[in-house]
């Protein structure tokens, strides 16, 4: 509106000249020419002001337009991007349940093996008891007869007993990291303990493969901190060396060696002897879904879920090397003792 306003001032200013010009009527003609050019001027300048205000008006409208759409793309982007992290959490949580189906189908497998030999041997005795029965029964009970039923039962009382305790070892083990995985519980454990505690879960897997697995770690470096965290950590360190680091057929050695460079502190060093890492992807393994795998057993969120484990709840931090000769190694540093303020 203001502006209207000054161009009706200058409309005005414009009437008052020709009104001056016809004043000055019989003025001199070189007066005369000063006057009109100068009215002449203003008016183109006024025109000139008028188009413009046009051009601005237009231009903030269209200005305005603009706005509007980027809002409204702004906002669907905020909603995809909402949607795509939705989607992200979902999918790493679902390779971690998957990792823990692995987990127990690995155990499954492992257990099955004391179970079978308990079962046959009891079934044995169940046998050779039946036989001693009859013999008793018939009063036929010779010294030899009942010397060959004690060797039996001394024997398979043995089995049973020694395999009845390597599942439930194995049940107590897995029982341990499978509470762990589900229910990010912060507590105490022994370092070196709980690592061949998730190594032996891994054991069907390892065994298959072939490859040779040692572990370097001091007695009594006592943690409160993950367990669960930790042990997804290595179980996809693990994972990563079958499905990546070793080509098909390959036969290799997986080392995990713990010391303390500092009061407080634990360094894991995870390598394996596989192929290594090429240059060109090491700045991208942690990165969600980089896989070179795609199709053929990786998701591309194993060593993501690693990096978040260790930089999150185990307050830590990790980072890879690939030596000259080959292999990888995966450097994990992380507190004895944790805050628990990213649990």
């Amino acid at each position: 509106m203001a502006a209207f306003n000054l161009f009706d001032a200058e409309e005005k200013a414009l009437e008052q000249a020709g009104a001056l010009r016809r004043d000055v009527a019989d003025a001199p003609q070189a007066v005369k020419d000063g006057l009109d050019a100068l009215i002449d001027a203003y008016g183109r300048s006024v025109r000139e002001q008028r188009r413009l205000v046009r051009v601005s008006d237009r231009l903030q409208a269209q200005l305005a337009s603009v706005n509007h759409e980027l809002g409204k793309r702004k906002a669907e982007a905020e909603e995809a991007l909402d949607h795509l992290r939705t989607a992200q959490e979902s999918l790493v949580q679902a390779e971690k349940l998957a990792s823990l189906g692995a987990l127990v189908g690995g155990v499954a497998h492992e257990i099955n093996t004391p179970v079978g030999i308990a079962l046959s041997c009891a079934s044995h005795l169940a046998d050779a008891t039946r036989d001693m029965r009859k013999l008793f029964e018939a009063d036929d009970i010779g010294v030899d007869d009942f010397e060959r039923f004690m060797a039996t039962a001394l024997d398979t009382t043995g089995l049973i007993l020694s395999n009845c305790e390597r599942a439930a070892e194995l049940i107590r083990s897995f029982k341990q990291v499978a509470v762990d995985r589900t229910t990010s519980e912060r507590r105490r454990f022994e370092l070196g303990a709980y690592i061949r505690e998730t190594l032996a879960s891994l054991g069907p897997h390892l065994r298959q493969a072939g490859h040779a697995v040692s572990i370097g770690c001091p007695d009594g470096i006592a943690m409160t901190s993950y367990p669960g965290a930790l042990s997804q950590v290595l179980s996809n360190f693990v994972m990563n060396s079958l499905v990546h680091g070793f080509e098909p057929g390959q036969i290799g050695e997986i080392r995990i060696q713990i010391d303390q460079p500092a009061a407080g502190q634990v360094r894991i060093m995870y390598s394996d002897t596989g192929t290594g890492i090429p240059e060109e992807n090491r700045g991208r393994i942690f990165d969600p879904f980089f896989t070179t795998r795609r199709g053929t057993g990786g998701s591309g969120l194993g060593l993501h879920i690693v990096y978040n484990l260790v930089t999150g709840p185990l307050e830590g931090t990790v980072a890879v090397e690939c030596p000259p000769g080959g292999g990888t190694t995966f450097v994990v540093t992380i507190p004895q003792s944790t805050t628990g303020r990213d649990a």
